[in-house]
């Protein structure tokens, strides 16, 4: 006998908010049980303190939404956030309440490391599980696919690729002539149109995609006035490649209206932004005490081997397009600010006497962690162009101005990924675009750590940094 399981009801959610709420704690208690240390009422408050901050921010990142359809890694890495975000206040309430000295080094390490590990096996185990079940035919949903051009082929190649949905395609409804009794990538065209909901009455059809061109804008009206008559899950597949919208888009919800956000971030989310710039302050604060021996060691070299000033500041585009001052150690002989800017090159005859090996190990860029703390920069973002660099690419490039819907950063996933340097040829800057915009639609908290950890073992020092 076969049997449904839906882990997306609310029964099943409250199960994994309450073994959320119980790993942390009783991880905890183990940890301390085993390496023999006393328990006292400090680890109590953590263990419970830990749980609930976990729940809290695993609300905000999703992840108790549906499973079906999300990527492995992408619900790792919302496991991942939500506990580095937990750990990360945990350990700013023991510093403001200087309580560390009450806590074994060892102990707290060891749960910090080991309840996440626990998170992500014991979801990928029920993952594994219900994927195994659904891949023999169990626990799937019955599909009907209306339309089969191009979108409802898609649809249908994505499901049969992935058989641990639980989706089972059974069948196309389509109107073109051609397509009659006939099939599509195996799949048996059952009739047009005219005869959905007949059809579908018949065939009992757990859900139904409607995934017809925008064209067919009457047909699809009177076919989900039709369809509201029949028992199956009924849904649309909007045919966006009608338009240029192939990049990652987001559907959201304004009072009931439905909202496709074309050119949007994740970094919109007030949450988000909150995020990044704690981690901001607080590792440009870090980096910069860490680093102001060197800074000064590096200003009076500066000074000492060339005329001109110590910090060169130069006219570039921030968030939203608008004008700021990024700083930088001078590296050149010139200062140029204004409509006609040279770009650095290889062995170029401006630099300084040091100027060289400056921009080689990216030593020239550490004043801008001051443009962080300032709050016009970030560590990770779209490397900020001189101003008029940005007002010739902006016309030949599909989507530049994107790359200031968010703030420009000291280093990013165009960096880590080669496109650092000078951009003397128009590919080469529709690369280091095309990475900036990937990174603007699929921001995350662990993106940036990814980038930072990237950035410093092969970011700094790079062939392309002159």
């Amino acid at each position: 006998m076969k049997f449904r399981i839906k882990p997306d009801i609310s029964t099943f959610v409250w199960l994994h908010r309450f073994l959320d709420a119980s790993l942390p704690f009783i991880i905890l208690v183990c940890t301390t049980y085993l390496l023999n240390i006393n328990w006292h009422d400090r680890y109590l408050v953590m263990g419970i303190v830990g749980s609930f901050l976990f729940i809290f921010f695993a609300n905000i990142f999703g992840i108790y939404t549906s499973w079906r359809g999300r990527p492995l890694f992408a619900s790792v890495k919302l496991i991942l956030s939500a506990w580095f975000i937990t750990w990360a206040t945990l350990i700013i309430i023991a510093f403001l309440y200087k309580d560390a000295e009450n806590f074994s080094r060892l102990t707290v390490s060891i749960w910090a490391i080991s309840v996440p590990i626990t998170l992500i096996i014991y979801r990928l185990l029920i993952r594994t599980l219900l994927g195994k079940y659904r891949a023999h035919g169990y626990n799937s949903k019955k599909i009907a696919i209306i339309g089969a051009g191009k979108v409802g082929q898609d649809l249908c190649d994505t499901i049969n690729s992935n058989k641990w949905l639980g989706f089972e395609i059974s069948a196309y409804i389509d109107d073109n002539p051609n397509l009659k009794n006939g099939k599509v990538n195996n799949i048996p065209v059952i009739g047009t149109t005219q005869d959905a909901k007949k059809l579908i009455n018949q065939n009992k059809f757990d859900e139904v995609y409607i995934c017809l061109p925008m064209s067919a804008e009457k047909k699809i009206k009177l076919l989900l006035n039709e369809l509201s008559d029949t028992t199956s899950i009924i849904k649309f597949v909007p045919d966006l490649f009608t338009f240029d919208l192939m990049h990652k888009t987001e559907w959201t919800d304004l009072k009931g209206i439905p909202v496709v956000s074309v050119f949007d971030t994740p970094l919109n989310a007030t949450y988000a932004r909150a995020i990044k710039r704690t981690m901001d302050v607080l590792l440009s604060f870090i980096i910069l005490m860490i680093c102001s021996p060197l800074m000064v060691s590096i200003a009076i070299a500066i000074k000492t081997t060339s005329k001109g000033p110590i910090i060169f500041k130069q006219k570039r585009y921030g968030l939203n397009g608008k004008e700021i001052k990024v700083y930088k150690f001078r590296t050149m002989t010139t200062l140029d600010n204004g409509q006609s800017i040279k770009q650095a090159q290889r062995n170029d005859s401006r630099f300084t006497p040091i100027g060289k090996f400056l921009r080689c190990t990216s030593l020239d860029e550490l004043p801008q962690f001051i443009n962080v703390l300032q709050g016009k920069m970030s560590i990770v973002g779209p490397r900020p162009h001189a101003c008029t660099h940005n007002e010739k690419y902006r016309k030949l490039i599909p989507y530049y101005m994107q790359r200031h819907i968010v703030k420009p950063g000291i280093t990013g996933w165009a960096q880590i990924n080669g496109w650092r340097g000078e951009t003397d040829t128009l590919e080469k800057m529709n690369k280091r675009v095309e990475f900036d915009l990937h990174y603007i639609n699929n921001w995350s908290l662990w993106m940036d750590i990814k980038i930072i950890v990237l950035t410093i073992f092969k970011g700094f020092i790079h062939s392309n940094a002159y």
